[in-house]
């Protein structure tokens, strides 16, 4: 551990260019984790507000001027010599042309190229939350027509992150429900994860989603897939998911909910609490809407997940 009780607070911006590029810059040979590849910022002056910190120190940076930003993710990180407090924000529109002002070397990329990237520890749940959508879509159904039709309404919403959850469908459905839907995400572009409680076939998935039992009888995270998340209720499995190396977490119910009504919901301020103990993107689930999304970002969450919240118009 390191010896400093407080951590060295600092401003990071996730900068995304008209195209949806992002830039990150290289640390100085001589610098600490000199010579990997980050996301420009700085750290906070005494008494400095983060989202003026971050300004100062993108246009110190990088030569941008910040017109508009919102929160994405807080890191708690220790790196043994050094504890940092990493408070990032998505920088959704700048003026001005980014340049290495202090002769770093720089590059606009593709979101998944990130991973092709060394960055230091403490930056690894950033590219996990810069890559994902603010909205994660749960698909039911109770039959092969409803399913399918739920399907292709949430995808036409413009959704691009699907778990697969239909439980209330007749098994002898499911392997060929399942096709269906995977062929219609992959007709656009939308990343497809299956609840793990299904016996499905998971070859055509993107990745894989472990319900709460799931989560806590795992060992070790899932190979070969390219998301891996799990659904959390509380701090312990919150933390469970983190240590074992998981991309995102859902965490419910935040407000009370029809499906649960006898669930006591967490609430907007013990969100808050449980997300700041953590360095996971975590979607909020539970009688939430997409009018809920600017909330859940304040509160420190990834976005908002959700079944019927995608079904209808918000």
């Amino acid at each position: 551990m390191s010896n400093n009780s407080l951590p060295l607070h600092v401003a990071v911006g996730v900068i995304r260019d008209g195209d949806g590029k992002i830039l990150i810059t290289q640390r100085a040979k001589h610098a600490h984790q000199g010579g990997l590849w980050e996301f420009p910022g700085g750290k906070l002056e005494a008494g400095e507000p983060v989202q003026q910190a971050l300004a100062r120190e993108l246009e110190e940076e990088v030569g941008i001027q910040v017109q508009g930003a919102a929160p994405l993710i807080k890191i708690n990180h220790d790196y043994g010599d050094r504890h940092v407090l990493l408070d990032v924000w998505n920088v959704t529109a700048f003026a001005g042309q980014a340049r290495g002002c202090e002769g770093q070397a720089m590059r606009w990329i593709d979101a998944e190229q990130l991973r092709e990237f060394s960055f230091p520890a403490a930056n690894l749940p950033i590219i996990a939350a810069a890559q994902l959508p603010h909205y994660y879509a749960i698909l039911e159904g109770r039959s092969v027509t409803e399913a399918l039709d739920n399907c292709r309404r949430i995808l036409a919403t413009g959704i691009k992150l699907l778990q697969f959850r239909v439980k209330s469908l007749p098994l002898a459905d499911l392997q060929n429900v399942f096709e269906q839907v995977s062929q219609l995400c992959r007709q656009q572009q939308v990343s497809l994860l299956v609840n793990t409680d299904l016996p499905v076939d998971t070859t055509n998935a993107q990745g894989l989603h472990l319900s709460s039992r799931a989560l806590l009888v795992c060992r070790e995270r899932p190979n070969g897939y390219r998301w891996i998340a799990a659904s959390c209720h509380n701090l312990n499995e919150l933390r469970y998911a983190e240590a074992l190396g998981l991309d995102f977490a859902v965490l419910a119910p935040v407000q009370p909910t029809v499906s649960h009504p006898d669930t006591a919901p967490l609430g907007w301020q013990t969100l808050t609490e449980l997300l700041e103990q953590i360095n996971l993107p975590v979607f909020a689930l539970g009688g939430l809407g997409r009018h809920d999304l600017d909330r859940a970002l304040v509160a420190g969450a990834q976005g908002i997940a959700g079944i019927s919240a995608f079904l209808a118009a918000d």
